[in-house]
């Protein structure tokens, strides 16, 4: 059975203990997997301490590794990438983004209750339960980093060992602390994943055009302001790319 959170809301169906009203299970009205959820938190509350705090810290504080991440890609890419190596860096924060924009969208379309109010049984969450009004499906966290890690994957390839992991730990994290289902994780993960490559593929010829672009109006004498901000962005290039190309015409000596 699936109580929508109208009748939930209605009914006190889903309150905690602490709130004076006897709780009742109140299953997700995306996909059911409270039972997973109180495995979960179950195996967190019996977790070594330092165990839960790294988690916790983990989960508060791990978006803020990829936004490293991130910067420093970029800032590699301008400094020695080509067009296509620059555009790939820049649309990945882009792209992570649009993820975000999206899922809070479907977050704020769906209202799905927070399980650390709607799952009884399970253990007391680690991370202080979202205040009503901030829904559980899908997790922001868990876009942001899929489509994090997916963006910089495409940008460096070299990076996916890494990233995709955090990307993992950070889902699994969302779930480990109590504020969010399995489901909510895991379709978060894809959902940012997949919109990141959609937009990195979409994007990058374009991209990569425009900072051609820039690159050349930056080579020549009395560049305005805001191409001179361009190079900044998109860095000088290699040798010679921002130069005007140079070709040998028949009965003529390339200087």
């Amino acid at each position: 059975m699936i109580i929508l959170r109208a009748q939930a809301e209605a009914t006190g169906i889903g309150q905690r203990a602490d709130m004076g009203i006897n709780p009742v299970c109140v299953r997700s009205v995306t996909m059911d997997t409270s039972d997973l959820f109180r495995s979960v938190t179950g195996l967190a509350r019996s977790a070594p301490v330092w165990v839960q705090r790294v988690v916790e810290l983990w989960t508060g504080y791990g978006l803020w590794l990829f936004g490293v991440l991130l910067a420093a890609v970029w800032w590699r890419a301008r400094g020695r990438g080509g067009a296509r190596a620059v555009a790939l860096a820049l649309l990945a924060p882009a792209a992570t983004a649009v993820a975000y924009a999206v899922s809070e969208a479907v977050k704020s379309t769906v209202e799905e209750e927070r399980p650390c109010r709607a799952v009884a049984g399970a253990a007391a969450p680690l991370a202080e339960c979202p205040p009503p009004g901030d829904w559980s499906f899908p997790s922001n966290h868990a876009a942001i980093a899929g489509a994090a890690a997916v963006a910089l994957v495409m940008a460096v390839r070299r990076l996916a060992p890494v990233v995709v992991p955090l990307a993992l730990l950070m889902g699994f994290s969302r779930v480990f602390v109590g504020v969010h289902y399995p489901h909510d994780v895991a379709l978060g993960l894809l959902l940012g994943g997949s919109l990141a490559a959609l937009v990195v593929l979409a994007l990058t010829g374009p991209a990569a055009r425009a900072v051609r672009a820039v690159r050349a109006g930056g080579g020549r004498a009395g560049t305005g302001l805001g191409i001179r901000a361009g190079i900044r962005l998109t860095g000088p290039g290699p040798a010679g790319e921002s130069s005007p190309e140079v070709r040998n015409v028949p009965g003529c000596r390339t200087p």
